[in-house]
């Protein structure tokens, strides 16, 4: 808990120095402490991914980061300390129960940080992409030794950054210092709402209460907590600013859009908010379009090298622009293939059964699924039936309804692509919300519904709990609890304690994990790791193996067709 505790002073130091920088830069003029760190991870974010084109994310980039925050000290440094005079004395300023609630809530969230870590991801993929990025860099074709490599989040570019691997090897949680960040956003916000009686205030304000969803994903840097934290800040300065937009804030919004899609595609109904907005008020943004159209521009081309890169393609996984593919990009066989599990999977049926139901069969497989599967797809589809009840009879806003119609395109979208509860789960949790607040506004009431929300956070944190009963995996079937061995040092970065075996395949030498917990797992080996069974599979069913492009790592990796022969 120590190490993660000091870390994150320095996480949040660096990204305030750098997100008044970027603010200055693009003229923002935003005050908020919360979303400042927040530019700052972006910043960091764009930095770090121009740095991996080119080189290892490791000890040479964070002589060069250190010398940018000193320069943005030097800079900015009056900028600086007016912003944390003005949070200090917002944090003064919050009721009494509001700063308790917020000391023993960011405790939580750093202990369960250093427990083992949860997420059945972190073992396919999260830890190796990682380490790619700080020992090489993006790699030309990585993508052909885990297909998984291909999504290269910019979530974790950032933490392959803040994981200090130079340093120290157990760090693996900027997840949970996103969800303090909104954990503080949103206590901010409530506080805001008991003087201003402003509901979207009141929203935003109890994104606490689903700590206890959150926390099982924050031991680790899983994507899907940005997206569900940032993406209700999002939505925030949308319903607050769309009647009167000013060019400040709308670039904010482009820059929260341009961030949430860096980190994860399935937010690309997300690029509907900037651009209705400015058709609504393209007289007023016409003329200040320059700097959000350039960032734009920059992160689009950033991820199109990347993908271009770890893919071999601009966009992965894709059936399009295959004659803009790099000799290096996996065989279309293999994208086809990854392409129809990731849509079979959001069915939990093979493709046989796929090709044979109808779509109102197919939402019946969806909807009727076992466990937290099915209820939050029962969730989602009761919250799109219910949802308009409570508009035009609480809260008809034509901001709320546009988020609706995009929570159903979103549901459309996945339907058709692969509909995991968890790419849309932050309308779920948005719209609950949205129904809540129509029924308790009272302070009273909202203090003791965030007040019991923390007593499931200590149950699960400090008590055994079997997920049998509601959890899919095998692999998650035991939360993971606080140990007084982690009061200081975090657990490492993964839950398996699997030995590894070297494996040589033609003029590739990879390391496999002996204890195979599930196909696609790959643990902590040393680079290159990837699971035996992965490559038998490819190579019995597409005749297909991963070969060196030349005798240097750095150099990458091709997918080689194997003659009868062979």
């Amino acid at each position: 808990m120590l190490l993660i505790a000091i870390s994150w002073f320095y996480i949040l130091f660096t990204t305030i120095n750098l997100g008044i920088g970027f603010d200055k830069i693009i003229g923002l003029k935003n005050r908020n402490f919360v979303v400042t760190s927040i530019l700052g991870l972006f910043s960091v974010t764009i930095l770090s991914s121009i740095w991996a084109i080119f080189g290892r994310i490791n000890i040479e980039f964070h002589i060069a980061f250190a010398l940018l925050n000193i320069l943005s000290i030097f800079k900015f440094r009056h900028s600086i300390f007016a912003l944390y005079n003005s949070f200090l004395l917002e944090i003064k300023e919050l009721t009494t129960f509001s700063k308790l609630f917020l000391v023993l809530i960011s405790v939580l969230i750093i202990a369960q940080c250093s427990t083992v870590p949860f997420v059945i991801d972190n073992e396919s993929y999260y830890i190796q992409t990682i380490k790619w990025f700080n020992e090489y860099g993006f790699v030309k074709g990585l993508v052909n030794l885990h297909l998984f490599y291909g999504q290269a989040s910019g979530w974790h570019i950032a933490q392959s950054v803040f994981n200090f691997s130079f340093l120290y090897k157990n760090f693996n949680d900027l997840s949970g210092f996103g969800l303090l960040l909104g954990n503080i956003f949103a206590i901010q916000k409530l506080n805001e709402y008991y003087t201003n009686k402003n509901v979207n205030y009141l929203i935003i304000g109890l994104l606490p209460l689903f700590n206890i969803f959150f926390f099982q994903f924050i031991s680790a840097p899983s994507p899907d907590i940005p997206v569900y934290v940032f993406s209700f800040i999002l939505f925030f300065y949308f319903l607050e600013n769309f009647k009167e937009i000013t060019a400040e804030v709308y670039n904010l919004i482009v820059i929260l859009v341009l961030f949430l899609l860096y980190i994860k595609n399935t937010t690309l109904t997300f690029a509907l908010f900037p651009i209705l907005l400015l058709l609504t008020n393209f007289k007023l943004l016409f003329k200040k379009l320059a700097k959000p159209a350039l960032l734009s521009v920059l992160l689009f081309v950033l991820f199109v090298i990347k993908n271009m890169i770890i893919c071999g393609s601009p966009i992965f996984p894709s059936k399009i622009f295959t004659s803009l593919s790099m000799d290096y990009a996996i065989p279309d066989s293999i994208q086809v293939f990854y392409y129809d599990q990731i849509k079979y999977y959001g069915f939990f049926i093979t493709k046989e059964q796929y090709d044979a139901m109808s779509i109102w069969d197919l939402f019946l497989q969806w909807i009727s699924m076992p466990k937290l599967n099915g209820l939050f797809n029962k969730i989602g589809t009761l919250l799109l039936l219910i949802v308009p009840f409570f508009l035009f009879k609480f809260q008809n806003k034509k901001a709320l309804w546009i988020l609706y119609f995009v929570m159903a395109l979103q549901l459309l979208l996945l339907g058709v692509t692969s509909p995991q509860y968890r790419f849309f789960m932050n309308f779920i949790l948005f719209f609950s919300l949205v129904c809540l607040v129509c029924v308790i506004q009272n302070k009273k009431a909202i203090s003791f519904i965030l007040l019991i929300s923390i007593v499931p956070i200590c149950i699960v944190l400090f008590m055994p709990v079997n997920l049998n009963r509601f959890a899919n995996h095998k692999f998650m079937m035991k939360i993971s609890n606080f140990s007084m061995a982690n009061i200081v040092f975090p657990y490492k970065n993964t839950k398996s304690d699997t030995s590894f075996e070297t494996i040589h395949l033609g003029n590739f030498k990879y390391n496999s994990p002996v204890k195979n917990d599930f196909f696609w797992a790959n643990g902590n080996g040393e680079l290159p790791c990837v699971n035996k069974q992965q490559i038998d599979y490819f190579r019995n069913y597409f005749h297909i193996i991963p070969q060196m492009r030349t005798n240097d790592l750095k150099d990458g990796f091709y997918a080689k067709k194997l003659s009868e022969n062979e």
